[in-house]
């Protein structure tokens, strides 16, 4: 029988390294068509938009991390998602997935990366592109969300609410 100071330990441990994995993945871009992004894989995806960073200065988008509004926002969603795929009864044989874009405490910047969510949604007519080896570009599109939570200011969802209505996607 395990000892409950053991699952106890276990489980920060394990919520420090990702919260680690988060801090890294939002720290380096790692996506020419979404920096300041997570993704988690899913039959179905959800957007999140969270100020994870704080507004940057002298030309930067971002600077440094909000821990207590935009890290903590960022893990309660991650939660409810493990927490609702680990339910069999809850989705069967469907897993929830996230987009998630830092706002950067800016909402020119949370516009902008809400367009992420609306390239998925768009189709691009390429047949007359090609590259210089004559070969057809390839073109990395994000996935199709199904549904955006946040943002954490009113005036960013407005703005990102009539941007996503457009293209009948979800706030």
């Amino acid at each position: 029988m395990a000892r409950p100071g053991v699952c106890v330990k276990l489980s920060s441990i394990w919520r420090v390294i990702w919260l680690m994995r988060t801090v890294v993945d939002f720290a380096l871009p790692h996506e020419t068509y979404a920096p300041h992004s997570i993704r988690t894989e899913g039959h179905l995806t959800l957007g999140g938009l969270f100020p994870v960073h704080a507004r940057g200065t002298d030309g930067t988008p971002c600077g440094d991390l909000k821990k207590e509004n935009g890290i903590q926002r960022l893990e309660a969603m991650m939660y409810a998602l493990d927490q609702i795929n680990q339910d069999e009864q809850l989705l069967p044989n469907i897993t929830l997935g996230a987009r998630v874009l830092d706002t950067c405490s800016r909402d020119t910047y949370a516009l902008e990366q809400s367009l992420t969510f609306v390239q998925a949604l768009i189709t691009k007519d390429t047949s007359d592109v090609r590259c210089t080896n004559g070969e057809p570009p390839v073109f990395v599109k994000p996935e199709k969300v199904v549904g955006v939570i946040g943002a954490s200011a009113s005036s960013v969802s407005i703005m990102v609410a009539n941007i996503l209505r457009l293209f009948q996607a979800s706030l």
